[in-house]
């Protein structure tokens, strides 16, 4: 009698959007009978263990990228021994994971190491073309991009193949064989919930500029007249508390109180990071975003959209909630068809055909 296909899926710990954006599919391959097995590291462990607590998950090493200098090539330069050396540990428990739980296949949401020659192995990302702000490290780092890309079986890109799209530039222009674009992925659905709050604050990515953004709202949002709900994405803790009047902070939500949060708010803030913009999608709302300081790939993402006059963008260092929060409900939100369920359902079962099973 066949065993269900065992599966692990590995998202990268780079804020929480490539967890959150991977639940979907760990939905879809329980719901075609795979056995799903999880491993991250930090508050995207944390995350994956309260989504999933039923799951079998296990511990990978951090990357241990932080965002300190508004250099993308300092911040990279000064962690990449410990990146270097991380993505090969990974590669090495991901390799005894696959042998001792007889794995079937891999599915990684840009972590490098978690590929295997032996089983079909996913790459999961929205950026094929890395943007880094010099000629030659541009070229040196899509190089590298692709070489790792092209350890695993098939690439899944989330957006559309066409125009008009989410990602731009980030992974449209030069293909890669194994690409499959499979749709926006989003955990959270829309539907009619009454009005609770006037801003959702959603928090996340790296330290120390997600608490920099933390502490930035906090001294601006005290001031205004809008009820406030702030999320601080630290999925270790469960407090929740009020600052001032107007200022309801949680430390992190499920994805069903996040869902209704966000739709019982009318402007959503937060990064500009890809998980996001296909959350905001999704739900048709209206936001204001704030790209990362040093991250080249949000910077990137703010200007195309602030061009297209869909968000509205403001650096962590202009920050102005005042005229911010009546600009971005101005703006509107994202109009268009991102979304294919029936292309996610189909690659993920045309990936399991392709994983032996258990005998």
């Amino acid at each position: 009698m066949l065993q269900p296909k065992k599966i692990l899926v590995a998202p990268l710990n780079w804020g929480l959007g490539h967890a959150t954006r991977c639940i979907p599919i760990i939905k879809e391959l329980s719901l075609q009978g795979a056995s799903v097995f999880l491993a991250s590291d930090g508050r995207a462990l944390d995350l994956l263990r309260k989504e999933f607590p039923e799951l079998p998950i296990f511990q990978l090493p951090e990357y241990g990228v932080t965002y300190t200098s508004k250099s993308i090539i300092l911040n990279i330069l000064m962690v990449l021994p410990k990146l270097v050396w991380a993505v090969f540990k990974e590669h090495k428990i991901v390799k005894e994971i696959t042998t001792e739980h007889r794995i079937d296949g891999i599915i990684s949401d840009n972590r490098l190491g978690c590929f295997s020659k032996k089983i079909p192995s996913v790459f999961i990302t929205h950026q094929i073309n890395l943007i880094i702000p010099s000629t030659l490290l541009q070229w040196i780092g899509r190089r590298l991009n692709y070489f790792f890309i092209k350890k695993y079986s098939e690439c899944w890109i989330l957006d559309v193949a066409d125009s008009p799209n989410l990602s731009g530039s980030l992974s449209h222009g030069k293909p890669i064989k194994s690409a499959i674009f499979i749709g926006a992925l989003s955990r959270l659905a829309k539907r009619q919930v009454n009005k609770k709050f006037d801003v959702v604050v959603v928090l996340s990515g790296p330290e120390p500029q997600r608490t920099n953004l933390e502490k930035a709202i906090f001294e601006q949002a005290a001031l205004l007249p809008y009820q406030f709900l702030m999320v601080q994405g630290k999925t270790e803790a469960s407090e929740q508390f009020m600052v001032g009047g107007n200022i309801q902070v949680v430390s992190s939500l499920t994805s069903q109180a996040l869902n209704e949060a966000i739709l019982s708010s009318d402007l959503f803030i937060g990064r500009t990071g890809y998980s996001s913009i296909m959350d905001l999608a999704k739900l048709n709302k209206p936001a204001l975003l704030i790209p990362t300081p040093g991250q080249t790939e949000q910077e990137y993402l703010g200007h195309l959209f602030s061009k297209n006059d869909i968000f509205h963008i403001q650096s962590q260092d202009e920050l102005d909630l005042a005229k911010g929060i009546p600009a971005a409900l101005e703006k509107g939100h994202v109009q268009g068809h991102y979304f294919d369920e029936g292309k996610m359902k189909q690659t993920v079962r045309s990936f399991l055909d392709k994983c032996r099973p258990q005998q």
